[in-house]
């Protein structure tokens, strides 16, 4: 029984290598790649990166025009992250099946964050892009749907997973439906709320600088016009002082929500 166990799991993994064999080759044939020629045009890549694309003493005078950039790009992905928070906690408490209004009001609250949550960010922006054109408020709007959806079901967890006595308890001693919200779930889950928010804005930083590209603001269209106009040395310094934000940002968001989960 035993050898005919690990005999139907080889078969098993087998049967998925070949599938994405299959599906390897065939989507190779159908965009027509040229492997070999993709190998051999690396080292003139790698090459052309080298010599053009590095920051140059006449591109760093452009810093003080990026850092600004950068700065409008972090506070609209914190302010969308923080204002989709407030939203997002109202519809994961409506929603999640231990402090629901009724089942309704929780079946609502679910659809809508689920609806939300599956459009992809970029999507929202190319939506957004038709009722408000290239503007912060396109930007801002696809954080923000974005994050509310993700944010809802995130918050949602922790409220079904607290302990159901503590809500008993006041329920019993005639707590009304705020007060348990306010005096019970926000205290309890506070430490999770913030974790995931903090991981929000990290998230929402990276693909604000995408979101940028498309919107026309930010640091992400501070690169495309540097990439555009062939000025790959500014670019590259674009590029650079992304890298160093991120990195600099989960840092400290991670030694922040270490702090606070072990508390």
């Amino acid at each position: 029984m035993r050898v005919n166990f690990f005999m139907q799991k080889r078969l098993s993994m087998l049967f998925f290598l070949l599938i994405l064999v299959v599906l390897t080759w065939g989507a190779i044939v159908l965009t027509e790649f040229d492997f070999a020629q993709g190998l051999s045009s690396m080292p003139r890549a790698i090459e052309w990166g080298l010599s053009n694309f590095y920051p140059t003493e006449k591109a760093l005078e452009r810093l003080p025009h990026i850092m600004d950039m950068l700065l409008e790009t972090i506070m609209i992905s914190v302010a969308a992250t923080t204002i989709a928070a407030v939203f997002a906690l109202m519809f994961a408490v409506f929603g999640s099946t231990t402090m629901r209004l009724n089942r309704f009001f929780g079946v609502v609250s679910r659809g809508i964050a689920s609806f939300f949550r599956n459009i992809d960010i970029a999507a929202w922006a190319m939506i957004l892009l038709f009722s408000f054109g290239q503007s912060v408020l396109a930007g801002f709007f696809a954080l923000f749907f974005a994050s509310f959806g993700f944010l809802t079901r995130a918050f949602m967890e922790p409220i079904d997973e607290m302990s159901s006595s503590a809500v008993e308890a006041l329920r019993a001693t005639g707590a009304g439906y705020l007060s348990i919200v306010f005096r019970c779930v926000i205290p309890s889950c506070i430490p999770q709320f913030v974790s995931w928010m903090l991981f929000m804005i990290e998230h929402n930083i990276r693909s604000a600088t995408l979101i940028g590209i498309l919107t026309g603001t930010g640091i992400g269209f501070s690169f495309d016009l540097y990439y555009k106009s062939l000025n790959y040395h500014a670019a590259s310094l674009v590029v650079i002082v992304i890298v160093l934000t991120i990195l600099v940002i989960e840092t400290v968001s991670n030694l922040i929500r270490r702090a606070i989960l072990q508390d």
